[in-house]
Parts: structure tokens; C-alpha cells; sequence
């Protein structure tokens, strides 16, 4: 698991995708907290700029999974991978586990960045703030798991990065989606799954352990998915290995 962790680590600082990632998380984020936190004065709001945030990950977050697993097919290593010594689950928490850390790396430093001015000259809530920081992450380590899984299923790097956007966008959404639904309980199933409205427990300093659940378990489910994608190909060549055993 470490040396692929490693792997990963290195791969997003050797290319230029680690890079852009963080240029681009640093500075839309910067631009965001001047005009949704600084600028404001007293009536900034900090889950606007959080919220915001999130929007952003609709973007970039694709540019950190796309590659994961879609490569490895690309190359024709994803055999050597998956036949090799580490197990399938650990194949996935480490592709994971690097993209959260290059990531979650880059928003802790710039949250923290960001709250030097405000403690400087204001007297920031840092239970809010750091409240939703921790939302922010654990709904960033959510679209990350979901990435992981749509670049198993396809070998084109592009087409992972338009089916996460896609899935990320329908889950941003589903909260939306109940100001045209009129059944009430349709309304209350909806409001379950997104994850805005999960946020809002956060955003307002409360540590809310079923929305804390909520993302652990969506990141929990697609990182398991992944693994089972990844368990019939695997099973798949097998077959079609013994079937040319067979025949020679």
C-alpha cells in the first residue's frame, strides 16, 4: 500500500496536474474569500464562501481522479497491478489516500492562510469557521471516492473527468430539486441525499454526526465499488486465461 501511495504521490509532482490543482484551489479560493469574507466586513458570511468552494470542486476534483484508475488501463498495468501482492481494497484506499492528501494538503493550508487576516483584524467565530472547513473536506474526500470510481470503468481520462463532473453536479442538485417537488416525503427522501443541506449543520458550528456519517459513508460506498469493478475485471481475465489454457 505505501509504495502505491508513493507512486501516486509522485506521479501528481512529476506531471502537472498536482500542480494546476493546487494553483487552482489556492487562487479561485483566494479570489472567493476576498469578495465572499474580506470585502463583506461585518455581513461576510462564511459558509457562502465554503458553499462556493464546493462548487469549485465540481471542476477540479475531476483533474485528481481522472487518471487513478483510467491509466493504469491505458498502459496495459493495471493486469501487473491487480495480479500483484497488494490487495484490491489496498489498490484503492492508496489511490485515495493520495489524491486526499494532495487535496486536503492544499485546503488546510489555504484555511489556514485565509484565517490569519481575519483574526488579525476581526473576531472571527473559529468554531464556524473550522466547522466548515472539516464539512468541506469531508464533502471534497466524498466527490474524490466518487471520482476514483467512474475512472474504473473507462479507459479515457476524459470521459472519467465529464462522469464525475456530471455525478458531483447531480449531487450539489438533488436539494434544488425540492423547491419543484410538491410531495412531501419525495421532498424529505431528496433532502437525505444532498449535500448541501447536510452542510448547513456545519455551517453553523454544529458538529452533526448523521451528516458526519453521511459523507464517510458515500465515500465508504463508491471506494467499495470501485474495488468490485476492479474484482470482475480481475476475474475476467482469469477466465479468459483458463480459456486459452484450454484450447492451446
Amino acid at each position: 500500500m505505501i509504495a502505491i501511495y508513493k507512486r501516486e504521490m509522485r506521479a501528481y509532482f512529476t506531471t502537472p496536474i498536482g500542480y494546476i490543482f493546487s494553483a487552482l484551489l489556492m487562487a479561485v479560493s483566494a479570489w472567493f474569500f476576498m469578495s465572499y469574507t474580506l470585502q463583506r466586513g461585518a455581513s461576510s458570511n462564511y459558509a457562502t464562501y465554503f458553499q462556493m468552494i464546493i462548487i469549485l470542486f465540481i471542476a477540479i476534483i475531476p483533474l485528481l481522479t481522472m487518471k487513478l484508475m483510467s491509466e493504469e488501463r491505458k498502459l496495459k498495468t493495471e493486469q501487473l497491478l491487480l495480479t500483484g501482492p497488494v490487495s484490491l481494497s489496498g489498490i484503492v484506499i492508496s489511490k485515495f489516500l493520495a489524491a486526499l492528501s494532495v487535496f486536503g494538503g492544499t485546503f488546510i493550508v489555504a484555511s489556514i492562510i485565509y484565517f490569519i487576516p481575519l483574526s488579525l483584524y476581526g473576531n472571527p467565530n473559529a468554531s464556524i469557521y473550522f466547522s466548515c472547513v472539516l464539512a468541506t473536506l469531508l464533502v471534497g474526500s466524498a466527490f474524490i471516492s466518487i471520482g476514483i470510481f467512474v475512472s474504473s470503468l473507462t479507459e479515457n481520462q476524459f470521459i472519467a473527468a465529464f462522469g464525475t463532473m456530471a455525478f458531483i453536479i447531480l449531487l450539489v442538485l438533488i436539494s434544488n430539486l425540492n423547491n419543484y417537488i410538491n410531495n412531501e416525503f419525495l421532498r424529505t427522501v431528496l433532502s437525505g441525499f444532498s449535500v448541501t443541506s447536510r452542510y448547513a449543520y456545519f455551517a453553523s458550528g454544529v458538529f452533526d454526526w448523521p451528516s458526519f456519517l453521511y459523507y464517510v459513508s458515500i465515500s465508504g460506498v463508491f471506494l467499495f465499488l470501485t474495488v468490485r469493478a476492479l474484482e470482475k475485471r480481475r476475474w475476467s481475465w482469469f477466465y479468459m486465461e483458463e480459456a486459452e489454457y484450454e484450447k492451446s
